[in-house]
């Protein structure tokens, strides 16, 4: 039933992925905790659900209820941001709103002892990209006495990794000026200097093809560029003009962590599309390690879609 598959996703989170260190974390996984539709990420007290199916919005009354139920006295704020594509293939309409507790914006939050304000109204996804972690919690090992550069920043969640293992220093690049100054907001809450180490608005292809590139450790971790089957053709060339870009100005013996959210990119293609852009751009390149999705973002073996998430820590020389 719905509400056994509830309590199971919550009891798993519990024993096995909930830490005092980390109080953010996908608590409903849709498919991979056997309820299609629903996406329930916990930010401390506060709740974040997505609704994407009529099924699930026809019981959201008995899902709030339940979830009421099992969390007691652990939440204080639930928030619907049911604004997915997935709803109009059901003919639903975009919602967003609270459906239990007090109002607000902006939820304090750890992950791996890392403060992050959350803004759950106006943040991409539900907030925060909580499937990113591994990958965050690997330049933090990483990061060393290193210059790193953080393009598509977001809120700066891999620049604080970077500054909190001991990185020289960190530039943070994205286009939207909401999430720059969401990134100055973290860098204030955790004591790091969003002056020595640089918060730029710019296009990160611009940016790519003007900076010389001289850095330690570059991320490319941009937006999904394939939401459909009929996108693959654009989001190839795509990946593989962002990641030539950057190899092309790479120092040797530098790091590149390269990231794809596109589900309908898999991982052999976007393999093939790092070797085309490592070929067009002259340079030689050895896959150091590979990373998907945080654990909490459970899978269900029958439905590979939410699959969606790789990357590729690559030695560039």
């Amino acid at each position: 039933s719905i509400k056994k598959n509830i309590q199971e996703a919550i009891r798993l989170r519990d024993s096995v992925f909930y830490e005092p260190k980390t109080n953010c974390f996908r608590l409903i996984n849709g498919e991979g905790d056997l309820i299609p539709g629903l996406v329930v990420d916990r930010y401390a007290d506060t709740l974040v659900i997505q609704i994407n199916t009529t099924g699930i919005d026809r019981i959201k009354d008995f899902i709030l209820k339940t979830l009421l139920e099992e969390l007691k006295d652990k939440i204080c704020c639930i928030y619907e941001k049911s604004i997915s594509s997935a709803r109009k293939q059901d003919g639903l309409q975009p919602i967003k709103g609270f459906l239990y507790g007090k109002e607000k914006q902006k939820v304090e939050v750890l992950e791996n002892n890392i403060k992050f304000s959350v803004d759950i109204i106006n943040g991409q996804k539900t907030g925060l990209f909580l499937d990113m972690r591994n990958m965050r919690s690997l330049i933090k090992e990483i990061s060393k006495g290193k210059t790193v550069l953080n393009c598509f920043g977001y809120s700066g969640g891999f620049s604080l990794y970077a500054l909190s293992g001991g990185a020289k220093n960190v530039t943070t690049v994205d286009i939207s000026k909401d999430a720059t100054a969401s990134a100055i907001e973290n860098f204030e809450l955790n004591g790091f200097d969003h002056i020595k180490n640089k918060i730029i608005t710019a296009a990160v292809f611009d940016f790519l093809r003007t900076d010389a590139l001289k850095y330690d450790i570059i991320i490319l971790d941009p937006p999904a560029f394939a939401k459909k089957k009929s996108d693959i053709h654009n989001a190839q060339k795509g990946y593989k003009e962002i990641n030539k870009a950057a190899l092309s100005k790479m120092p040797s013996g530098s790091l590149l962590l390269t990231c794809s959210c596109s589900y309908y990119i898999d991982e052999e293609l976007f393999e093939r599309t790092l070797n085309a852009a490592a070929k067009e751009a002259g340079r030689t390149l050895k896959i150091i390690s590979k990373h998907t999705l945080a654990q909490d973002h459970v899978i269900n073996p029958c439905h590979r879609e939410f699959n969606y998430l790789k990357s590729l820590l690559i030695y560039v020389y």
